[in-house]
């Protein structure tokens, strides 16, 4: 296993964003569901079930597909112990008023931001390796 990198200009520097195709959906639901090829992430909170799931997914099952968004993926290999790197997003993020929704994986961080706000999340992210 390799080590994720804990200095944030390195990460900076090397940080490129992966869109995946589809659009995604994040519900809530007292529903009991698992992953699968188009559940996509499932967490439970005392409120109820969050789901991330395509757009098909959410339509097929009636959820609501109110949040509709774009999945980016930052390809960077950050450690779990890193400190900076979402603050860094968050900031370009917060700059250009996109809202976004962050998870944490343990090779990559992952952003929901709204469908309409894809590619200028994607400019204000790519900034960071400017700096």
């Amino acid at each position: 296993m390799t080590v994720g990198k804990t200095d944030l200009a390195a990460m900076l520097a090397t940080l490129t964003v992966k869109r995946r195709a589809a659009p995604v959906v994040m519900v809530s639901t007292d529903q009991v569901v698992s992953l699968g090829p188009e559940i996509l992430g499932v967490l439970t909170e005392d409120e109820g079930t969050t789901v991330i799931a395509t757009l098909n997914e959410a339509e097929r099952r009636g959820w609501s597909t109110d949040f509709l968004a774009a999945w980016l993926t930052i390809e960077v290999h950050s450690s779990l112990e890193a400190v900076g790197l979402t603050a860094a997003m968050s900031h370009v993020l917060t700059e250009q008023q996109i809202p976004c929704n962050v998870l944490a994986g343990f090779y990559h961080d992952h952003l929901l931001v709204p469908l309409d706000h894809a590619n200028a999340a994607i400019a204000a992210l790519d900034s960071l390796r400017d700096h």
